[in-house]
């Protein structure tokens, strides 16, 4: 299996170089495909559907294109922006599928094997207070386990307890649904500064000094599921419900 990212293949010579090392039957996995520049993208074409790559030689008039058969393979994209993906290259693929956020159950294990790995001891209730604060990510949960590790390392003998890792997780500032500082500042800021919204990202953006684009990758996809907010067009926000928060959590106001 070869991986790589969007953004890592900057030219049409950087895929074509990809692509002609693939063994029979191999799979390539593209991240962030969605970052693909549109000629690096074409080059993609004739590979997915007849397993070719198309080359110019020369330039000008004399130029002339030959066509190399490329080993039968298997290419998988990932990306959590598919509107960006060009209808072309989108409708190329055979199947397309949406993955949902872990649950706690299934966080808690990836918790209790990274920990394996780590030659860390770690409680079950412990597994699964990181995991209830991971926002389903295993990415995040794994970045978690990292912090409290060393947390515990420092504060006590290296295994991690329910409470070494609520305090923990308190010291990161991240609540019990897994809200950091930055959630908490943008919800506010939406409540307090914009009453409930609507509100433009970019505007949004500056009043928190976040990048817009990070809350739109990042903060926005949580919140969202949380129904926290809401998104109408014109990339404007809405406060979806009344609620109270602090540094350790939410509540619904009646």
């Amino acid at each position: 299996m070869r991986v790589t990212s969007g953004p890592a293949i900057e030219k049409p010579g950087d895929l074509a170089a990809i692509l002609t090392n693939l063994g029979n039957f191999d799979v390539l996995f593209i991240d962030e495909i969605h970052r693909l520049n549109r000629s690096v993208e074409e080059i993609l074409y004739p590979a997915m559907e007849d397993y070719a790559l198309d080359i110019i030689i020369g330039k000008g008039p004399s130029a002339r294109s030959i066509r190399l058969d490329l080993p039968k393979f298997t290419l998988i994209g990932a990306t959590t922006r598919a509107g960006l993906l060009t209808s072309p290259l989108r409708d190329r693929f055979g199947v397309i599928n949406k993955l949902e956020m872990y649950t706690v159950e299934e966080l808690k294990q990836i918790v209790k094997r990274s920990a394996r790995i780590l030659n860390t001891g770690i409680e079950d209730e412990a597994a699964e207070e990181i995991a209830r604060r991971a926002r389903g990510t295993p990415r995040v949960a794994n970045r978690i386990l990292k912090r409290i590790r060393d947390f515990a390392q420092v504060k006590s003998d290296g295994f991690i307890t329910k409470d070494i890792a609520k305090t923990g997780l308190d010291a990161l500032e991240v609540d019990e649904i897994g809200l950091d500082a930055v959630d908490r500042n943008l919800l506010m800021s939406i409540i307090d500064k914009f009453a409930g919204g609507p509100v433009g990202l970019d505007t949004l953006a500056a009043t928190i000094g976040e990048e817009a684009d990070t809350i739109e990758d990042v903060y926005e996809p949580y919140l969202l599921q949380l129904g926290f907010i809401n998104k109408t067009l014109g990339e404007e926000w809405l406060q979806s419900l009344p609620m109270t928060i602090s540094g350790s959590g939410m509540s619904d106001v009646d």
